[in-house]
């Protein structure tokens, strides 16, 4: 019971630090959400409730920055994993490891300058006038200015540069983690290269692949920096909606609903997403799935213990 309340009072700082700023946060705007805007110079008011701002979220004006962001937070992800995969498993099994801190030191480094700072920069590289722009009419590939800033396009590649850290770095600590000693028993065994990788390296690193998806997918849905700077109308996305409606409009109960309804989108999103890749490798399971039959009794108590095994490989 002593040492049952000691871990519960260490415990106590980090619940009251999510309590405070995150809880009762979002509580906030769950309530704000129910509300209304009391004339023009009031920000929100709760004395009537209803989901009014709901259906005004949902409306057709707003949908489809809905589907925009969605569509944008899926292709980003996807990106994402395509680029930070091979790049992680370079890190982790091709690499000698006295390079390895030097490389996780590279991948660290756009962190060390600011968001804003950097998705500028990107600005800069696509602009019509730009050096890359100059670059690619002189070599022959365009024949007028680069017209590539602010549209979806735009959005989606300032978002696989500043969210690509956060994929590769749980995918290499999860290649790590498979050590070398399960890749060459499977080769012993006689898997290919391809072969070890979907039946060895891949399924031990699921926690990896897990933790990078959530952590690029949840804050890219989120994101308002990178579409206002690079997407301007055409790259529009939520973050930028809800903000809109914070610091322009002064109508926090439109904003809020539109912050529940980002919040639902992303949970309702990963819902399917898990249950899509779970349908999908349940065949696999189960043809992994060994019965080992007992030897046969000798006594009717052996009898009464004996009973199928099953193995799942």
């Amino acid at each position: 019971m002593r040492s049952r309340a000691t871990g519960a009072a260490l415990a106590v700082p980090a619940w009251a630090w999510l309590t405070l700023f995150f809880v009762a946060p979002v509580a906030m705007v769950v309530w704000f959400s129910f509300g209304y805007k009391p004339g023009v110079f009031g920000t929100h008011a709760n004395d009537i409730l209803s989901f009014d701002r709901y259906v005004e979220a949902f409306s057709p004006t707003f949908f489809t920055t809905f589907q925009n962001t969605l569509w944008v937070g899926i292709i980003g992800t996807v990106l994402c994993f395509a680029i930070g995969a091979p790049v992680a498993y370079w890190m982790a099994f091709k690499v000698k490891p006295q390079r390895r801190g030097l490389l996780i030191a590279l991948v660290l480094v756009p962190f060390w300058t600011n968001f804003l700072v950097r998705t500028i920069g990107w600005q800069v590289i696509m602009a019509p006038e730009g050096w890359l722009s100059s670059l690619l009419q002189g070599i022959g590939v365009l024949d007028g200015p680069l017209d590539l800033l602010y549209t979806r396009t735009a959005v989606i590649v300032g978002v696989v540069y500043n969210y690509l850290p956060l994929m590769i770095l749980p995918l290499f600590v999860a290649f790590d983690r498979v050590g070398p000693a399960l890749r060459e028993a499977s080769k012993d065994l006689g898997a290919g290269k391809v072969a070890t990788f979907l039946r060895v390296t891949l399924p031990l690193s699921r926690p990896g692949i897990i933790a990078g998806v959530l952590l690029v997918f949840i804050p890219l849905m989120g994101d308002y920096i990178t579409a206002t700077v690079l997407g301007g109308a055409k790259g529009n996305m939520v973050g930028q909606l809800v903000a809109s409606q914070f610091q322009t409009a002064q109508n926090w109960a439109l904003g809020s609903a539109m912050a529940v309804l980002l919040m639902l989108v992303i949970m309702v999103t990963i819902g399917v997403a898990a249950a899509v890749i779970w349908l999908v490798a349940l065949p696999f399971r189960s043809r992994n799935t060994l019965v080992l039959g007992p030897p046969q009794p000798t006594t009717k108590t052996d009898a009464a213990a004996s009973a199928p095994v099953e193995v799942t490989t």
